[in-house]
């Protein structure tokens, strides 16, 4: 990706972050992104298409500050918790995501040309969670009577929730996070 187009998206997740979708005008953005309004056309042909393309930088971002050090392969559950626990935490890059997403998600139920695109992302990560549930079954590190994909569902819509809720001021980080560790126990068993 080249670098002009990468400072449009980084640009188009903090104006999203900052005055949600709705705000989001192209001319704004190119001002933000110190771009052309043409150049922004060149690259995501328009306003639908720049939206799409920074819900998948939004996503690949994620991917980047949510690597946990524990091997999913040796230890599922420890990666499982370590990858949901860091989609909380109070760095400017992650509020800045969280935000976005949450904005963009929320956007969906007005915008259905967004529905497709957050359906297959969150099918991915509920997916890959839901697997390492499964492994973690498999390890004897959770418990065998539980559907994976019921608690991976569970499980990102929680993270997802607790996120809304502390970005909105009406939960603290530390609250949020403990909860996340108790609903997590809940799911998978002590």
């Amino acid at each position: 990706m080249s670098a002009r187009r990468t400072s449009i998206l980084e640009a188009a997740a903090r104006v999203i972050a900052q005055r949600g979708i709705r705000g989001l005008r192209v001319e704004e953005l190119a001002e933000e992104a110190g771009v052309s309004t043409s150049l922004i056309y060149y690259h995501f042909r328009d306003r639908t298409g720049l939206i799409a393309r920074t819900l998948d930088f939004i996503n690949t971002r994620a991917e980047h500050y949510t690597q946990p050090t524990a091997d999913p392969a040796t230890d599922p559950r420890g990666h499982l918790e370590e990858m949901l626990l860091l989609e909380l935490q109070d760095t400017p890059a992650i509020v800045e995501n969280s935000t976005a997403w949450g904005e963009l998600r929320s956007a969906a139920v007005f915008q259905p040309e967004l529905r497709d695109q957050l359906r297959t992302t969150t099918d991915s990560w509920n997916d890959y969670t839901s697997d390492l549930i499964h492994r973690a079954q498999q390890t004897g590190r959770a418990t065998p009577d539980i559907s994976p994909d019921d608690a991976a569902h569970r499980l990102t819509a929680l993270v997802e929730g607790l996120s809304k809720r502390w970005l909105s001021g009406t939960l603290t980080l530390e609250r949020a996070r403990q909860l996340l560790r108790g609903a997590i126990t809940a799911e998978l068993g002590p």
